[in-house]
């Protein structure tokens, strides 16, 4: 449904992805791994159209009734490597952010059901009354019960709590019905009292969607993902079922070292001195560092305008 060759992206000396092949299947969980600047983030940034690739290509496939669809009902792919953030997002490939992204002011409803018309045949339509949009009022309560935030409906987005927001995030990117949701660090600041519920919706939503998941818990990774594919330094290094990523030891030596070595402790297989993690071995929970901060910077607007683009 999604793939790239040769996906390279550079700023000036700085090879941030580095030819890249790359495939979303559309019925597979796949989480992208790797360290603080690996290059998680700018490659979010590239199949969604917030950036432009330096090489290589981004093909997208759409299902039955899109155009070239096969007897069996896949369409044929496209090259759509140069396309806009709202070009992408109208294909069905939707994205939340590392930074929560909502309209504080407005209501939780009010969040969804604008994301449900921005994707819709009226989104440049302002001279009617938003209460005969009847289609998109419906959308948009059907998605906050997805998201578990019906009783929130009425209540003004900044109420939530971090984890909420989080949620009403995954609601928004929802709205459309799109086929592929891009989800960077969902997790990123949730309380643990909240990653539970973080995780039942990624699953939930997982059922109907293709998900690519951006995610540093690599307990959550290894126990929700049907496929995890690795990055350091731009480059792909690994691509496989989570059992195999995870015995792989150049991702060991890259990134895994200290998640191994404290799993190998809790089931009582190592010495409480072995179980101490390699330098550098896991980094921090939170938004990519260094590369990706820099890479951030690049795409000439926040999170917010690629938001209002893409995704709202």
């Amino acid at each position: 449904m999604l793939r790239t060759t040769g996906l390279t992206k550079t700023f000036g000396g700085l090879t941030a992805v580095d030819d890249v092949d790359f495939e979303l299947a559309a019925d597979e969980l796949c989480s992208l791994i790797g360290p603080n600047g690996a290059g998680k983030t700018t490659f979010f940034n590239l199949l969604t159209g917030a950036l432009e690739p330096t090489e290589g290509t981004i093909e997208f496939r759409g299902g039955a009734g899109s155009e070239g669809a096969s007897a069996d009902g896949a369409g044929a792919y496209r090259d759509v490597t140069a396309a806009a953030p709202h070009e992408t997002a109208s294909m069905g490939i939707h994205r939340s952010y590392q930074i929560t992204n909502v309209f504080p002011t407005s209501s939780v409803f009010e969040n969804v059901r604008i994301a449900a018309q921005a994707h819709g045949d009226d989104a440049t339509t302002f001279w009617r009354n938003v209460s005969r949009y009847d289609e998109y009022e419906r959308e948009a309560r059907a998605i906050l019960e997805r998201v578990g935030l019906t009783e929130h409906a009425d209540a003004p987005a900044s109420s939530l709590s971090h984890g909420e927001k989080r949620q009403l995030e995954v609601g928004i990117a929802l709205a459309g019905d799109p086929g592929r949701l891009l989800l960077d660090e969902p997790n990123a600041g949730v309380s643990s009292e909240s990653v539970g519920d973080i995780i039942d919706l990624i699953e939930d939503v997982a059922t109907d969607h293709a998900v690519l998941l951006v995610e540093h818990n690599m307990d959550i990774v290894m126990n929700v993902s049907d496929r995890v594919v690795v990055l350091n330094q731009g480059e792909l290094i690994a691509d496989g079922p989570p059992a195999a990523v995870r015995g792989d030891e150049t991702v060991q030596r890259a990134y895994l070292g200290g998640y191994e070595s404290r799993s190998r402790h809790a089931e009582g297989d190592v010495s409480a001195d072995d179980s101490e993690p390699a330098d550098d071995s896991e980094p921090p929970d939170g938004d990519e560092a260094a590369t990706d901060a820099d890479d951030e910077a690049a795409t000439d607007g926040d999170d917010g305008s690629e938001t209002a683009e893409g995704s709202a």
